[in-house]
């Protein structure tokens, strides 16, 4: 199986967005335009091939036997892209009732999960979805934009233990938010809004797979 792992030099320093023959880090015209609300981002494949059935298969098919190989591949990201030893915390994008209710699981909290025990971090969910927005897939980047605002929020029991709030571990240090996909970035810049906005003050994020729209 030939993977198509995204490269870990010539990034985006915000998105991780790849630039064939670039050196060290730029920032991408997609970032300069719409500044994403997390400071950096990590993926590990592009979402084609071989990559996309490998996701889609964890993702739809219940093919649950996967999630340590998608860790090892995860960790590898995060370690090549992060400090590790700064994380806070790792928690995932919480789904919504209905892809919940359809799947019987959340594969990024599976994810998540195990990444957190395999760094050493906290496991923290400290956003929930609200509302009920569109399906992501189908939709073109301004409508993907416009869809996922005020869709998170973090609960009162989150916000009642203080660990969003100025000075704790997790306000003053990054939480690293795992997504499955990443295609525009407006889910995961979403979130990292909403969490800016109860007090954290740096947002991490990584995913499986980024799927770049030409």
């Amino acid at each position: 199986m030939r993977l198509p792992f995204v490269p870990t030099d010539g990034l985006c320093r915000k998105c991780g967005r790849d630039a064939v023959g670039l050196d060290g880090e730029y920032l991408c015209d997609d970032c300069r335009q719409h500044r994403p609300h997390f400071d950096r981002a990590a993926s590990v494949f592009r979402f084609e091939g071989e990559a996309r059935e490998l996701v889609n298969a964890f993702k739809f098919r219940e093919k649950l036997y996967l999630r340590d190989d998608l860790v090892d591949f995860l960790e590898a990201a995060v370690r090549a892209r992060f400090r590790v030893d700064e994380i806070a915390c790792v928690m995932p994008i919480p789904s919504t009732l209905t892809h919940r209710l359809l799947r019987g699981y959340n594969q990024c909290a599976i994810l998540a999960q195990a990444l957190a025990k395999r760094l050493g971090k906290p496991y923290r969910p400290l956003l929930r979805r609200v509302g009920h927005p569109e399906k992501q897939g189908g939709l073109d980047e301004a409508a993907r934009r416009e869809n996922v605002i005020d869709t998170f929020a973090v609960p009162r029991c989150v916000l009642a233990r203080g660990v969003t709030k100025p000075h704790s571990s997790f306000s003053t240090s990054p939480v690293l938010v795992l997504d499955d996909i990443m295609t525009t970035g407006s889910t995961l810049s979403e979130a990292a809004r909403t969490l800016k906005a109860a007090g954290v003050e740096t947002v991490w994020t990584v995913s499986l797979a980024r799927s770049i729209r030409l």
